[in-house]
């Protein structure tokens, strides 16, 4: 097509339209999931050292030119995955009670520590953290304020229900937070039990209760 016109020596002449430039190609979402799933697949079978971008482009069907589009390095790749697990963050329990709540958690906790991708990338990903920073900052803000967020939630539900003071100073706080969250991972995570003893959840739930009760 021709739009308006443009004057020469020889006349009037019709002027071309100019092209639009072609905008950026838009990933698809599908391909983007795709690739987040190999990564962990691909850490759990061959950990961070051996993993790279090749085998996570075969295990996700796609080619390199796919995952380079998205992420620039193997440690981009990560980082992003790891960082996106702080939102995908637990749903805060709900039962009306202190220890309903934490029952729950430590239930639905307990199932996706034991997941056998989950209990070999992430003790993998933190013998990597000892020597890169970017990776530790990384770990440290899934695992902490994933947590966090949820346990603030329980020990907010508890204070508005009167089970535990309000008044809580900011060391108690902090406290409140390791009390809720530290023992089940020390034991999942790092000592890496294959198996909870009998009622350990139980006892664990009620210990924890009386614990917060007491600050």
């Amino acid at each position: 097509m021709l739009v308006g016109m443009t004057t020469n020596a020889d006349g009037p002449q019709p002027r071309p339209r100019r092209r639009q430039p072609a905008g950026a190609a838009v990933l698809r979402e599908d391909v983007t999931e795709a690739i987040r799933a190999a990564v962990f697949e691909e850490l759990a079978a061959v950990g961070y050292a051996r993993m790279s971008i090749e085998g996570i482009a075969r295990r996700a069907g796609v080619g390199k030119t796919a995952v380079y589009r998205r992420w620039r390095s193997k440690l981009h790749l990560v980082l992003d995955v790891v960082s996106a697990l702080a939102v995908m963050g637990l749903p805060t329990p709900d039962t009306g009670t202190l220890q309903g709540d934490l029952r729950l958690l430590y239930e639905v906790t307990s199932r996706a520590l034991r997941h056998p991708v989950a209990s070999q990338v992430i003790p993998d990903l933190q013998a990597e953290a000892a020597r890169n920073p970017d990776i530790a900052e990384a770990m440290q803000k899934a695992l902490r304020e994933g947590q966090d967020s949820v346990a603030s939630g329980i020990v907010a539900a508890a204070q508005r229900r009167g089970e535990i003071r309000e008044n809580l100073g900011e060391q108690d706080e902090q406290l409140a937070l390791d009390i809720i969250s530290g023992p089940l991972y020390w034991r999942s995570v790092v000592i890496r039990s294959p198996k909870l003893p009998r009622g350990y959840l139980d006892a664990l739930t009620r210990t924890t209760t009386e614990a917060l009760r007491a600050l």
